[in-house]
């Protein structure tokens, strides 16, 4: 069985960040550790962004840096943040989902040894 992966998040997490400030790729994919996504796989990320902006939710411009090469900044666009908010309502009944499940599983294991609760040893 999969557990819960935050990488699955990728898109709403971008959302969120740009919704925070618009930004290049190297620091979204520096800013998305804190969220969980940390697995290192920035093609993803911009493959992501690419997805998104194709799609109408980001805008993107070059912008010429001091310290090297122009660097493509993303914003989020009106569709973007219409897209970030129908994130938000799906999210908060995931939350009331597993709410709910933990509140049916935390009695099964109150007070118990593991193996008293069902567990095979291997």
């Amino acid at each position: 069985m999969s557990g819960f992966e935050p990488r699955n998040l990728l898109s709403p997490c971008l959302l969120l960040l740009l919704g925070e400030r618009p930004d290049h790729g190297y620091e979204l994919v520096q800013r998305l550790r804190p969220l969980g996504i940390t697995d290192g796989d920035t093609s993803t990320v911009y493959r992501t962004l690419r997805s998104l902006e194709h799609h109408g939710c980001l805008c993107s411009d070059w912008v010429p840096s001091g310290a090297g090469p122009a660097r493509r900044i993303y914003r989020l666009t009106a569709k973007g943040r219409a897209e970030l908010l129908s994130w938000l309502g799906t999210l908060e009944e995931t939350r009331r989902r597993l709410d709910y499940y933990m509140r049916r599983l935390a009695p099964l294991f109150d007070n118990r040894h593991p193996h008293e609760a069902g567990e095979v040893e291997r």
